[in-house]
């Protein structure tokens, strides 16, 4: 092993904060850390007053945010998951002991107080990352300031290569010397001309062949987030751009153009994918992405060579747009998304979407769609996690309505639950079939 290679594998901010002894170890500071705030005094005071009136603000804000989060402003469908319910109760406990501490204290025992809460606020949220995934290591947390984008290369001269029928790209293509090993990443705004919906800034991935001179024509993957969520969370939390050089380094150069646009609007707005009163998210993505895409690059048309693919609501996206949009997506990758679009109850979203029409709520959610119609030439991959309680069953519904209607349908169960834990990996183990199903590789 070089210097450079063992400086590298022990730079602290690649080690793991899910896995490990750092989890553990911050797990153990934070419930001593609880105790100690709770249970370390000899004054009366604190066991009359103060602990009972600490335990009684901590639960009280517990139950407060629980009913404003999840009873009025309800940012997830599905209701916060009942670990991170119980993860945020407990730093409010610790933050509540550590408040109830500092009065008629000196500075010294106001900073252990502080030290002490800020350690069970530590626990709690390594304890939630843990089950969500997010940030596996501290290099993964700082990527939004440690990762570089680039301009995007929209010049469209260069001559093309393409596969004659009954062959795959990767068979006639030939790398050139002195392609690059890395693809780029570029951050650019994809205007909803003809949806009007108003998007943040996309994310685009070009594989490294596409700098080549002739040009191999690339299958495009959509790809959208959950929500909450950000056009980047596919790079900056899921490693997308990773496992995409890796698949390139495999295939000469080759992996799918992957555009990672908004179908939110903003990190908590909830659209359902649909064109509805809330905004016309259908449209934005089924017209104006490929619009776009085919004004600034070169790239494969017809619809089997686009696919499009997401993760929980960006999930139940795909399985919308491949049903209601089968002319531009043919095939689709739903990773743990819900059986039908909601912003907590069908009642509250036909009423919030369709001014209460349910015959347009039913005319375009997928289920029903399916019942209706049959799609023998559209190909799903459904994923799911194998303790997701919430999701798997309604991701085995989806499954064995995809094949009712003629899908060419697979069904792979992750270890783990919800979150990045199975989309981060879920995404690697498809890539291989997405870009079979978008004609790249045998």
């Amino acid at each position: 092993m070089t210097t450079a290679s063992l400086a590298l594998a022990w730079n602290p901010i690649d080690w793991p904060l899910t896995h490990g002894p750092i989890p553990y170890a911050v797990l153990a500071a934070g419930w001593g850390s609880l105790l100690v705030l709770a249970l370390l005094a000899r004054s009366r005071t604190w066991w009359r007053r103060r602990l009972p009136a600490a335990l009684l603000t901590a639960a009280t804000l517990s139950l407060l945010l629980d009913v404003v989060v999840d009873g009025w402003w309800h940012p997830f469908p599905e209701g916060i998951p009942r670990y991170v319910t119980w993860w945020i109760a407990t730093a409010l406990l610790g933050l509540s002991l550590a408040g109830f501490r500092m009065p008629g204290t000196g500075r010294r025992r106001k900073l252990l107080a502080a030290g002490a809460g800020a350690l069970v606020l530590l626990m709690a949220s390594s304890q939630v990352n843990r089950g969500f995934g997010q940030f596996p290591t501290g290099r993964i947390m700082l990527a939004p300031w440690l990762s570089k984008t680039q301009e995007l290369t929209t010049d469209m001269t260069a001559k093309t290569v393409s596969p004659p029928p009954g062959k795959v790209l990767e068979e006639v293509w030939q790398a050139p010397p002195g392609l690059p090993e890395k693809g780029t990443v570029s951050v650019v705004p994809i205007p909803g001309t003809k949806s009007g919906f108003t998007a943040r800034d996309a994310y685009v991935y070009l594989p490294p062949a596409y700098r080549a001179n002739p040009r191999p024509l690339l299958p495009v993957v959509v790809l959208v987030s959950g929500q909450p969520g950000n056009p980047g969370d596919w790079v900056l939390a899921g490693q997308v751009n990773e496992a995409l050089d890796a698949f390139a380094a495999e295939h000469n150069g080759l992996a799918p153009i992957v555009v990672m646009p908004d179908q939110l609007g903003s990190v908590w707005k909830n659209t359902l994918c649909f064109d509805s009163r809330i905004a016309n998210v259908q449209t934005y993505l089924s017209k104006d992405i490929p619009d776009w895409v085919h004004s600034h690059l070169q790239a494969a048309t017809g619809r089997q060579a686009w696919a499009i693919g997401g993760a929980s609501m960006g999930g139940t996206c795909a399985l919308q747009l491949a049903v209601n949009a089968p002319e531009v997506y043919g095939s689709f990758l739903d990773m743990a998304g819900q059986q039908e679009p909601t912003l907590g109850t069908r009642e509250q979203t036909v009423k919030e979407a369709f001014d209460g029409d349910a015959s347009k709520f039913d005319a375009v959610d997928p289920l029903q769609v399916m019942a209706r119609k049959q799609f023998p030439d559209t190909a799903a991959a459904i994923v799911v996690g194998r303790t997701d309680a919430e999701f798997r069953p309604q991701q085995e519904k989806v499954f064995a309505a995809v094949q009712a209607a003629g899908m060419k349908a697979k069904f792979d169960l992750m270890p783990g639950a919800h979150g990045w834990v199975i989309f981060r990996p879920g995404i690697v183990d498809q890539l291989p079939w997405l870009a079979q199903q978008t004609g790249l590789i045998r």
